[in-house]
């Protein structure tokens, strides 16, 4: 049994307040499908690192294991698929390479096409592939799910949980819960180790925090009863204090025995202050690890049309080239769409044609008048500089966008940073409360949960539930998809 063995591990990064590890000690067994979740920015990509020794910390990890990370970084994507696996593992033998794939659903031929003519889900699936062409190494798997589509997921997941041996970041709750059997939570305040999976985690979780929440109304009412009569017992002392030069009677005030009594009063106040203190903190430690105080809201406005979006034999082209077959449907105010098909569809440039009026388009696509739409787009890379000049240049209220960052899971001081700095998660999250600030009748998400971990998928589910606004995503998430009562839009690729 292969143990990794880490004890006080402590790391921060450069000119960050909190550090990322506060003498963190634990055990894991090399045989686990151990999954590994928390908030964007809480470390789970800075764990995987300093495991296969990317970053320089402080404490002692002991392991006999040899590491192997994904995503591999693909130098040369013009070459031919199977010569970029060799260039990523070196010398192999083709056949357990074919064995792979074959596990995966993938076609053999892909091997002999060049790298940059696969898909998303292609691309994903041979790298994948590659991670188990060598016996003896020890998986971190990072984020495997965000080029899959539904069905891509469902086989990744079932070929997953036949290996051992791996730590895998996923944010995709069905996911993980068909394909680990412990579970690692980076949580605000600690770090929980538990035999399961994600539902496991869920539960416990669930129950913690009503636990946690219900001590701290407790506490609360505890906190005001300390308060008055802390202020009751100095207010004694300072009354009884007061009479020491008084006559009382015509009689002159034993000073002594005043003074005793308004000092006993004093130490009572005070020992009911210190009480009043630590019950504080308790209160304040309970609250630290709470994930799931803050709702979300956003600015849907109701159109006065009842159909929004009318297609009618509609499909798009890029010059004489069909992406998709003719498709017929309508949107109404309030309804929730879903687009679905396989990798290379189409779904994308079915949203971008919603929006954008130079794209090759034929049959009938008719927008309400005056129809106010927030687009989501896939890509977030571009973003950088100053999150002050981003607000201004999007016109969107400043209170509101930063709260609502905050409650994705913000630290001030991340709005101090430039915008490149931020994790793909943290980008994704700047352009989702973006949308959110917006005022429109339709919001038009390509594939929103991508990177964005568990806990705010959870937000934006509840929000989509309350708010009910109109809207048309891409999305590959089955649980989201299912909970938030989509109705599903089948796109299939033209051949």
């Amino acid at each position: 049994m292969s143990i990794i063995d880490i004890k006080n591990l402590n790391f921060s990064y450069s000119g960050d307040s909190d550090p990322i590890f506060d003498n963190l000690s634990l055990q894991l067994d090399g045989s686990w499908k151990l999954g590994l979740i928390g908030r964007n920015g809480y470390g789970k990509t800075t764990f995987l690192d300093i495991l296969r020794g990317r970053l320089e910390y402080d404490g002692k990890i002991t392991s006999k294991l040899n590491f192997e990370y994904f995503p591999y970084e693909v130098k040369n994507e013009d070459y031919l698929t199977i010569d970029v696996v060799e260039e990523i593992k070196g010398d192999y033998e083709l056949w357990r390479l074919e064995k792979e794939l074959n596990l995966l659903n993938v076609n053999l031929d892909v091997i002999y096409r060049p790298f940059d003519t696969l898909s998303g889900g292609e691309r994903t699936k041979v790298l994948i592939a590659s991670m188990f062409v060598k016996e003896g190494e020890f998986l971190l798997i990072d984020e495997p799910t965000n080029s899959l589509d539904i069905e891509g997921r469902r086989v990744l997941a079932k070929y997953l949980n036949s290996k051992n041996g791996f730590i895998l970041i996923s944010h995709d709750r069905r996911f993980l819960n068909e394909t680990i059997d412990h579970i690692l939570t980076i949580e605000k305040k600690k770090i929980v180790l538990q035999k399961g999976n994600y539902e496991t985690w869920s539960q416990n979780k669930i129950l913690e925090d009503e636990f946690n929440r219900n001590k701290n109304e407790k506490l609360k009412k505890e906190i005001t009863r300390l308060e008055k009569s802390s202020r009751e017992k100095s207010t004694w002392s300072d009354k009884i204090e007061s009479t020491k030069n008084k006559k009382i009677s015509g009689l002159k005030a034993d000073k002594g025995y005043i003074g005793h009594k308004a000092a006993k009063m004093m130490k009572k106040s005070k020992t009911l202050e210190k009480r009043y203190n630590k019950v504080l903190g308790d209160k304040k430690d309970l609250l630290t690890n709470i994930e799931f105080e803050d709702d979300l809201s956003l600015e849907s406005v109701p159109h006065h049309s009842k159909y929004l979006i009318t297609a009618e034999n509609y499909s798009v082209f890029y010059g004489q080239y069909q992406v998709f077959k003719p498709i017929n449907f309508t949107v109404k105010n309030k309804d929730i769409v879903t687009i679905i098909g396989e990798n290379g569809a189409g779904k994308s440039s079915f949203l971008k044609s919603i929006i954008d009026s130079n794209i090759g388009k034929q049959g009938l696509l008719q927008l309400a008048s005056d129809l106010k739409i927030s687009y989501l787009s896939q890509d977030f890379e571009w973003l950088k500089g100053n999150i002050e000049d981003f607000i201004y240049d999007s016109k969107i209220d400043k209170t509101k966008f930063l709260t609502l960052l905050r409650k994705m899971g913000f630290s001030r001081d991340q709005f101090d940073k430039d915008m490149a700095s931020y994790s793909s998660g943290q980008k994704k999250k700047v352009l989702i409360a973006k949308s959110f600030c917006e005022e429109a009748n339709i919001y038009i998400w390509d594939e929103p949960l991508n990177y964005l971990d568990i806990i705010t998928r959870l937000q934006i589910e509840h929000m989509i539930k309350c708010f009910k606004p109109t809207m048309i995503l891409v999305e590959h998430d089955e649980e989201f998809i299912e909970n938030i009562g989509s109705r599903d839009i089948e796109i299939i690729k033209s051949k």
